[in-house]
């Protein structure tokens, strides 16, 4: 007999407990209806991929939903998400590090952000590369950015079933973010998040030191 505790939902949230990381549900192209089911599991932080999908879907869904943007961000969409985002997990370039800073203040908050990396040579994959990001860190010009709070790193794998590939680019962005921590953030609470692990490869990314996975078809598949 199927019970509703055998949604995919509550193993992937089983599976993330077991390594104390934390699960995002991938919400884009979800419906309200379908996106209220999974928060009636018990889910409280939700991604967008799109801005424009993010601000038709926050004012209609609960307040306590913590949302978060999981892809490419261009600037003139940073004001109009301001109200509604907690994390903006993309930041991948210096120009968007000034327009969130400026939003956030004229907001009157403080964003929290993840560098997104590029580990992928896939062109539809964005993010800085390490030596870039390494080169703009050792400037210290991030400091000046007083109303972003960076928590982390972000990644995206290599669209492909080889494990192998997945594996070894999980295992280097692991690296990447344990030299930036260790060479940027060494006493900084707060940068301690590595996004890591979507819905086909969310395992493999837990077994390599993922602490937060962006998981989306897997857990809408009823």
């Amino acid at each position: 007999m199927v019970t509703p505790f055998d949604h995919p939902y509550y193993t992937v949230a089983k599976d993330c407990t077991k390594y104390k990381a934390t699960l995002v549900a991938v919400s884009k192209t979800r419906s309200i209806a379908q996106t209220t089911a999974v928060y009636t599991m018990g889910q409280r932080i939700f991604a967008e991929n799109r801005a424009q999908e993010l601000i038709a879907k926050a004012p209609l869904l609960p307040s306590d939903i913590e949302w978060h943007i999981i892809g490419h961000l261009q600037t003139n969409k940073v004001k109009a998400i301001m109200p509604y985002v907690h994390c903006i997990q993309s930041l991948d370039s210096v120009r968007l590090f000034e327009k969130i800073d400026s939003e956030a203040l004229k907001a009157g908050k403080t964003m929290r952000c993840l560098l997104q990396i590029k580990i992928s040579n896939e062109d539809t994959k964005f993010g800085w590369s390490y030596a870039s990001l390494q080169k703009f860190l050792e400037s210290g010009q991030h400091h000046q950015y007083k109303n972003i709070i960076l928590e982390g790193i972000m990644g995206m794998t290599t669209l492909t079933s080889d494990q192998a590939v997945i594996r070894k680019e999980l295992k280097g962005l692991k690296e990447i973010y344990n030299q930036i921590k260790a060479d940027h953030f060494a006493t900084a609470d707060h940068f301690q998040t590595l996004s890591m692990g979507m819905s086909g490869d969310y395992k493999i990314a837990l077994e390599e030191g993922s602490t937060m996975v962006r998981v989306g078809s897997l857990l809408f598949a009823s």
